[in-house]
């Protein structure tokens, strides 16, 4: 049974200060081209590896029938990060594997393009996705995998308020490499401290 939320077919978007989370559309694909091609490298290590057309329209065309379906079951939300000043796009969030019934939980996963990294951007993308994952789609729990290496992400986490709960072994295949991750995260009533920090 699809929860609520979803139901409804309401496309979300969630601004803050700096910047605003909304749901990929075709007209994306120049700007989201770019930006990832300009950055692969510094997202290669951390990401699956890429499949040789990765950056073609082709590509786009699926990942964007994938994003929509995703979002119309009830599976998965995938956002793009924009700067409120320029417009321009930062990078992406999706909360994904979301589970109902006795879960209620779902996993984030981000990136940001390298000349946008350690800004702060994806801190505040994050705490706006965390009221939209326990209010909106009333989940109880939201994880994040991270690679022990990838110590800025780390980072993002905690400051966001997700607490490190253990390594899982072999976890996913990061750039053609099964990798450990460590899993982070973080329950409603976990929020006090999120909205104190």
């Amino acid at each position: 049974m699809l929860s609520l939320p979803f139901l409804r077919r309401d496309t979300p978007a969630l601004k803050g200060d700096r910047v605003t989370l909304r749901l990929p559309v075709g007209a994306d694909y120049h700007a989201w081209a770019s930006l990832r091609h300009e950055s692969r490298r510094f997202l290669e290590p951390w990401e699956p590896r890429w499949s040789a057309d990765e950056l073609e329209r082709s590509a786009w065309r699926q990942r964007l029938r994938r994003y929509r379906e995703d979002f119309a079951l009830g599976l998965a939300v995938a956002f793009f990060i924009f700067d409120n000043e320029t417009g321009g796009l930062i990078g992406g969030i999706t909360l994904g594997n979301i589970r109902h019934g006795v879960a209620q939980s779902g996993q984030i996963g981000y990136w940001v393009g390298e000349r946008h990294a350690g800004k702060g951007y994806m801190l505040e993308a994050i705490r706006l996705v965390i009221p939209y994952a326990f209010d909106t789609l009333r989940l109880h729990r939201i994880e994040a995998a991270c690679i022990p290496e990838n110590v800025r992400s780390a980072r993002v986490l905690e400051k966001a308020g997700f607490r490190r709960e253990g390594l899982l072994r072999s976890y996913l295949r990061i750039n053609g490499t099964w990798q450990d991750h460590h899993l982070y995260a973080l329950i409603a009533d976990d929020r006090g401290d999120t909205r104190r920090g």
